[in-house]
């Protein structure tokens, strides 16, 4: 399989999952210290992951949580974001512009800031309150944050046993997910490399990695034009520009809203020959108990996507790691 290393994969999710002691004395001790509300703050792929688990926490828990885009917080900022709130923020550099001033802003404030830094060297590293670094992994690690503060509120009393699971099972369940998915990536790779355009669609913990596989890779990482349109919004408005050939793919999770992306889905085929479902639900996870993978269900997605990725830039001969002008040019 292409840019596939079984162990490195495994190892990497389980060194994840490998810093949930470290998590939970952070959330612990801000959790019983007190707080008036969470911030999960972002830019980019970072802003995506944090609407994913703003999304997952607000039907689960009545924990007062927002999301806040870090560039929006610097020209509008937030009356809601106190020395008394917490944010959540994650970074690969630890030097993004936008979250390095949002930074200094919040802590100007005094809210107290728990960062997943990669480097733990970088500027960012050295402002946050409680430091985090691992590589990659950013979803596991803003949802085991996610999960320690709803068990702390009394949200999730399996949580001992979900965790329990996703120890001994989650890295090799993920590992087979991109084996059986590998298949259909190359197929959707072929049909789908010249597109001019691209609709992804999703809801739920989906949306976030929706949003963000349409904008930080198709777009910024493959050069090709795409647009994330939330599952509720779809028929109101984007069926409209719809037709016989434009490419759709609807991603369908497992959670609360899993119901706005199956509308979705039942309603393509009437107007459109070029549309994909991808549901996770058609994917295994050995060793997960079936209540808990609506919890995950927007890992599995990440997992069918690197096949896509993995065999789009080999067809197109363009490797993502190249940029026309992010860190290239300033603007």
């Amino acid at each position: 399989m292409l840019k596939f290393n079984e162990t490195k994969q495994i190892d990497s999710v389980n060194g994840a999952l490998q810093l949930r002691g470290e998590i939970e004395k952070i959330i612990d001790e801000i959790y019983f210290e007190g707080f008036d509300n969470i911030f999960y703050m972002g830019i980019g792929g970072t802003y995506a992951s944090s609407m994913q688990a703003v999304t997952y926490i607000t039907g689960k828990s009545a924990l007062p949580v927002y999301v806040e885009n870090a560039a929006e917080y610097l020209t509008t900022g937030n009356l809601k974001l106190t020395s008394k709130s917490v944010v959540i923020i994650s970074s690969v550099t630890g030097s993004t512009e936008e979250m390095v001033r949002a930074v200094s802003r919040v802590k100007e404030i005094g809210a107290r800031i728990v960062g997943f830094i990669d480097v733990k060297e970088a500027p960012l590293a050295q402002s946050v309150d409680y430091l985090v670094s691992y590589p990659a992994n950013e979803q596991i690690k803003f949802f085991m944050a996610a999960d320690r503060f709803m068990f702390n509120n009394g949200d999730f009393p399996q949580y001992e046993q979900f965790y329990t699971e996703l120890d001994e099972h989650l890295a090799k369940a993920l590992v087979e997910v991109e084996k059986a998915a590998d298949a259909f990536g190359e197929k959707f790779a072929h049909e789908h490399k010249d597109d001019s355009m691209h609709y992804f669609v999703g809801a739920g913990n989906h949306w976030g990695a929706v949003y963000s596989y349409a904008m930080c890779y198709w777009e910024e990482q493959h050069w090709l034009r795409s647009k994330s349109i939330h599952s509720s919004e779809f028929l109101h408005g984007t069926l409209e520009v719809i037709d016989r050939d434009t490419a759709v793919t609807v991603f369908v999770g497992e959670d609360e809203q899993r119901p706005l992306s199956e509308r979705v889905a039942k309603f393509l085929p009437r107007i459109c020959s070029r549309y994909t479902i991808i549901d996770t639900k058609d994917y295994e996870l050995e060793g997960i108990s079936p209540e808990y993978r609506g919890r995950i269900s927007h890992l599995l997605l990440r997992a069918i996507t690197q096949r896509i990725d993995a065999h789009l830039e080999k067809i197109n001969c363009h490797p993502m790691e190249i940029r026309r002008y992010y860190r290239q040019l300033d603007y």
